[in-house]
């Protein structure tokens, strides 16, 4: 399992992050955002020929995830769950993901 992101979805983060640092005091996700920028594969995600969630500016993850041939995006936005299933890619929540995965590992000695 990898995981993809492309240039736009990395601003969007960092935006955010620093809009966090911004209003909560000693919020600093730069140090994530560097991991993951070292760690994720970077895709060129070509915006999408139509607009598919009602906020198109969610569209982006989905244009990633096409990109990159990944099934799912990991996300809590209401806005993507709605198209959950659009070109085969399902919308987990964090937690919906996290439970899955975990169900999927080897059991230590079993």
């Amino acid at each position: 399992m990898s995981v993809a992101v492309s240039a736009a979805i990395l601003e969007e983060y960092r935006r955010v992050g620093f809009e966090l640092g911004d209003r909560y005091e000693g919020v600093d996700l730069e140090p994530l955002l560097t991991l993951l920028a070292m760690n994720a594969e970077i895709v060129e995600a070509p915006d999408l020929a139509e607009p598919v969630c009602e906020d198109p500016d969610d569209d982006k993850f989905l244009a990633c995830a096409l990109a990159a041939g990944a099934p799912v995006v990991v996300s809590g936005d209401k806005h993507l769950i709605r198209v959950s299933g659009w070109s085969g890619i399902e919308v987990l929540r964090p937690r919906q993901f996290c439970e899955r995965h975990l169900a999927s590992l080897p059991r230590p000695g079993g």
